[in-house]
């Protein structure tokens, strides 16, 4: 299982770095739109719909990214900020308060189609969008975001295997450990510093404590993203939400904790930009 995971990994790796730095604009849009369209029909799956209520879920998830591409691109970058801004706080609203409370009380959102669908929205489309605007801003700042959870995924999956004794939440994935965190905060440490000496203009700033501070909250966020898909499944019934990725299950199941990462990534920039 690890070999086929690696290998799909690698895959995965080369086709996004094609796709990041070779596309046009319109070509990454594409690219993105797709990503999210599948995320709507694992979510659908997820979610228990049927095979018609499935297909509603994913043609308005389709229609809502590509609604938001034509207002980007006939607009001003202060009106696609005024579009962009709400999603991006709904996003922080659900990823730091709603799905914490959903953690802890082991609410059954299964047995609400609507809220599911709302849920699915708030999950998917401001991952998308961030994976737009971080692109258009700066490709190596989506790069860094992604790599930095992917540090914080591989250093936890291997600290968790060598050394996990002390189990996260056992009740929604037992697999998760305590050592498994520690090794994330390790290993997201080290892709840090190592970003950090390798870029002359960081290493003009005192800025190293901040970008590791940042880092660790960036892993909490990561496994608050991961624990919520793998409640999900729990709820549904299910291993994994798809079988889209060998080793790997479905694109939720590669993407879980990008979606509580980026758009806060992305909301944090464009606040920036507006202050």
């Amino acid at each position: 299982m690890l070999k086929q995971r690696v290998i799909t990994a690698v895959i995965l790796l080369v086709l996004f770095l094609l796709a990041l730095f070779a596309l046009s604009d319109f070509g990454w849009v594409a690219v993105v739109t797709l990503v999210v369209v599948q995320g709507a029909s694992e979510w659908s799956r997820l979610s228990g719909y049927s095979s018609n209520r499935g297909k509603i879920f994913w043609v308005l998830t389709l229609a809502m990214m590509l609604g938001i591409s034509w207002f980007d691109a006939t607009h001003s970058v202060g009106q696609q900020a005024m579009l962009h801004f709400p999603v991006y706080v709904v996003s922080a609203f659900l990823w730091l308060f709603v799905v914490p409370t959903f953690l802890i009380s082991g609410w059954k959102m299964q047995k609400q189609p609507v809220m599911m669908a709302m849920v699915g929205w708030a999950v998917l489309i401001p991952t998308g969008l961030a994976m737009m605007d971080l692109r258009a801003i700066n490709p190596w700042i989506l790069l860094l975001v992604m790599g930095l959870v992917a540090a914080a995924d591989i250093s936890a999956y291997f600290a968790g295997k060598k050394f996990g004794r002390n189990k996260l939440a056992p009740s929604i994935s037992p697999g998760k450990t305590w050592e498994g965190v520690a090794g994330a905060m390790v290993g997201v440490s080290i892709f840090i510093i190592v970003v950090w000496s390798l870029n002359p203009n960081l290493r003009q700033h005192d800025v190293l404590p901040y970008l590791l501070l940042a880092s660790w909250w960036w892993v909490g966020l990561a496994v608050i993203g991961d624990l919520f898909e793998s409640a999900i499944k729990r709820q549904a019934g299910v291993k994994d939400s798809g079988a889209l990725l060998p080793g790997h299950g479905g694109l939720l199941d590669r993407i879980d904790a990008l979606t509580s990462t980026l758009p806060l990534a992305a909301l944090v920039i464009l606040l920036q930009r507006l202050s």
